[in-house]
């Protein structure tokens, strides 16, 4: 097997040879003999003419380059059947070599339920093999291999590499140190893996409590506040050599239809969206952060055309290139969203999304329609190649600026070096330890004493863990509350009891000394505040902890004890039972308003409030 520095030498060599001679081996010299990469070395630049390197590349390749696609499988060359099936059905090929090859792809994108990262050394040497796929084109151009990786609510990397608390949390948390931190170890670990693109940090102010896709995935609902923890997270990630991207612009907090499956409206003046939605993204651009995400929503203030932000020119060039001065890679979020469907056709979207000053296009739902839609746009004359060069170079700079023309490569050794060590995860709980927040401690109810309530039920719903990994939550809790002394009893009941479940929740309740139920999005006519209400009647001690957004407690009245963990991943719930067993203090204040549920334009709890013991 070749050295590090003759496998780097050998790469730098091939790139600077396609860029100024020609299309010849390229990257792939670096992947000769054994064929398998040794190198793992995000962000280190090298250099080589862009130019030049755009001037070797046909159009069919140039168009491929702005598309970052979705693939099914665990391997690069060789997917389970049920993946290649997935594969034809879908983009027509079989694998993810076969979507290099065939349409010169700039990107791919991971997910868990695609079956691409089930744990970390499978993630590497899945990331190396789209790179020797990508060496072995006749202009090789590392690739960029990006994945949501929020923490919290969205991640598709799950243990054993470090998983954080979300951004909610960590807006309770309040650090601009810790948030860096989990941007810097984050970024760490998913380079090891191979994965040199996090969609993440999201940007978005959360303004509206209704929020049904955003919510917790906001550091709250403080302008400034958010701006702050932003820059501080672009820094942690960038500092790493992996790319880091803002989303979702002009801003996603307000909205009560998620963009997923409708086209949202936000009805801010745009001197309200100049206060409360731009703060974030100006302080993502001053960071100089290296790409940032459209949404696919309608903001009549901005652009009165109804056409959703993607696509919006006036939005997109008007304001982030133009009046934010940003000249980093625009993409967009994923194109087989619905938001940005209802308009216009599969085909029109990707080259409005072009001419709207869009760089990079993510994720169609037919890659071919797409692909085929922005080569005609070329030869008809609709978008011109000096257009297409254009966001090309910018999206080539940032993969030089992040050492992928020279060395995309990463190792075993690397993983095992780098994903989910000691001092890593105890970087998370440490962090963790500064998030909950405790609500309400009426009669000093908390901590729970081992004395006075050995015996505690553990009630509430086990929601599917966003990275497929940990859980259930309930058993988390119980768990964490035994390892500290505590006798623990376990219910799951679900985000919907049954009348049977209640009963069988209040008939155990007699048994044990506490009650601690743990909710998830609480509404008013839902069956979770009948059941909390059910233990309430009980006599019992009762515990409330809401494991996603912290307004569960608006609905829940009489409740004595309440926490907000803001979810419902172990590192979350973990540091809440540590909170609840008085083994930590609560640190944690709420970074958005709870309002009254009896008259939501009354507070009853203010941003900054977070009780102490």
């Amino acid at each position: 097997m070749p050295s590090r520095r003759s496998l780097l030498a050998a790469t730098a060599t091939a790139v600077a040879a396609a860029a100024v001679s020609g299309p010849g081996a390229g990257l792939a010299q670096a992947a000769t003999g054994t064929g398998t990469p040794t190198a793992a070395g995000h962000g280190r630049p090298g250099r080589v003419d862009l130019h030049r390197l755009i001037s070797r590349m046909n159009l069919e390749e140039k168009v491929g380059q702005l598309f970052t696609m979705r693939v099914y499988g665990a391997s690069a060359t060789a997917p389970d059947a049920a993946d290649v099936a997935a594969n034809r059905s879908e983009i027509g090929v079989d694998n993810a070599a076969e979507l290099i090859a065939k349409y010169h792809v700039g990107g791919i994108i991971y997910f868990a339920w695609a079956h691409n990262t089930q744990n970390p050394h499978q993630i590497a040497e899945l990331s190396n093999g789209i790179q020797k796929a990508a060496a072995a084109q006749r202009v090789p151009i590392g690739m960029l291999v990006a994945t949501d990786q929020e923490h919290g609510a969205v991640a598709r990397v799950g243990a054993p590499a470090t998983l954080f608390p979300g951004a909610m949390a960590l807006g309770a948390g309040g650090s601009r140190a810790d948030v860096t931190e989990v941007g810097r170890i984050s970024g760490a670990e998913l380079a090891a893996m191979g994965i040199n693109q996090d969609y993440s940090t999201d940007a978005d102010v959360n303004v509206n409590p209704a929020n049904p896709v955003i919510g917790v995935r906001s550091f709250g609902a403080d302008p400034q506040a958010v701006a702050r923890l932003v820059a501080a997270e672009v820094s942690g990630y960038q500092r790493t050599g992996v790319v880091a991207t803002a989303k979702h612009f002009p801003g996603h907090g307000d909205t009560a239809t998620d963009s997923h499956v409708g086209l949202p409206v936000i009805t801010h003046s745009a001197e309200e969206w100049e206060k409360l939605d731009a703060p974030p993204f100006r302080a993502a651009v001053a960071a100089d952060i290296d790409s940032i995400m459209t949404a696919h929503i309608v903001v009549p203030a901005l652009d009165p055309s109804g056409d959703p932000a993607t696509l919006s020119h006036p939005i997109v060039t008007g304001i982030l290139r133009e009046r934010f001065g940003y000249r980093g890679v625009i993409v967009t979020d994923s194109l087989g969203m619905q938001g940005v469907r209802e308009k216009y056709g599969d085909d029109r979207v990707p080259v409005l999304a072009l001419k709207a000053g869009v760089d990079q296009l993510l994720n169609p739902p037919n890659l071919d329609v797409a692909y085929q839609a922005v080569l005609a746009a070329v030869r008809g004359g609709e978008l011109t190649e000096a257009q297409i060069d254009e966001k090309l170079l910018r999206i080539l700079a940032m993969k030089e600026r992040r050492g992928l023309l020279t060395d995309p490569w990463t190792t075993g050794s690397a993983v095992d070096r780098v994903v989910g060590t000691r001092p890593h995860l105890a970087a998370a709980d440490r962090i963790a330890d500064r998030t909950t927040t405790l609500l309400v401690n009426e009669d000093r109810l908390l901590p729970l004493s081992r004395r006075s309530h050995r015996r505690v039920l553990v009630v509430g719903p086990d929601v599917a863990q966003p990275s497929l990994s940990g859980g259930p939550t309930t058993a988390v809790l119980a768990g964490a509350l035994a390892e500290l002394g505590f006798r623990t009893t376990r219910l799951a009941t679900g985000t919907a009891p049954t009348e049977a479940q209640r009963t069988e929740a209040v008939a155990a309740a007699g048994s044990h000394d506490a009650v601690l139920v743990a909710t998830y999005n609480v509404d008013a006519a839902g069956s979770q505040r009948d059941l909390v209400q059910a233990l309430l009647g009980t006599g019992r001690p009762v515990v409330h902890l809401a494991v996603r957004n912290p307004y569960d407690i608006a609905q829940l009245p009489g409740v004595k004890a309440s926490l907000a963990s803001y979810g419902w991943t172990d590192v979350e719930v973990r540091a809440a039972a540590r909170v609840i067993a008085g083994v930590r203090r609560p640190q944690g204040r709420l970074p958005v308003a709870v309002n009254r549920a009896d008259d939501p334009a009354a507070t009853l709890f203010p941003v900054g409030h977070g009780l102490r013991y």
